[in-house]
């Protein structure tokens, strides 16, 4: 199953993530919800742009630019179709993946099977 080479990235899918609710957010709204470092949210916000899939706007506040980030169509669509690959992926699953028990390690050290 192929995916797309832009979602397969975690900063990414964050983006388009924060931006599905449909309302624009600023530059900060979206590092705030993201996680992400001034640089890397400006890098991989722009690869995301460049593809059509997030569309950004500058405008002026007084001495300072502005920058709204809104999920277009597209975006929304191809993650969407990333999703369903995802899903396709876990309903092929004969079982369901649980821990393995064993060891009387705690929880946060389990082997998924």
């Amino acid at each position: 199953m192929d995916f797309d080479e832009l979602l397969t990235s975690s900063a990414r899918l964050a983006i388009l993530g924060s931006l599905v609710p449909g309302r624009p957010l600023t530059f900060t709204e979206l590092k705030q919800r993201t996680g992400l470092a001034d640089g890397n949210l400006h890098v991989q916000a722009g690869k995301l742009a460049a593809a059509g899939y997030v569309e950004a706007t500058k405008s002026v506040r007084g001495r300072r630019s502005l920058t709204r980030f809104k999920i277009t169509e597209l975006g929304l669509e191809m993650l969407k179709l990333h999703v369903r690959k995802l899903q396709a992926i876990l309903a092929s699953e004969s079982t369901p993946a649980r821990p393995r028990s064993g060891s009387a390690r705690d929880e946060s050290s389990q082997v998924w099977s």
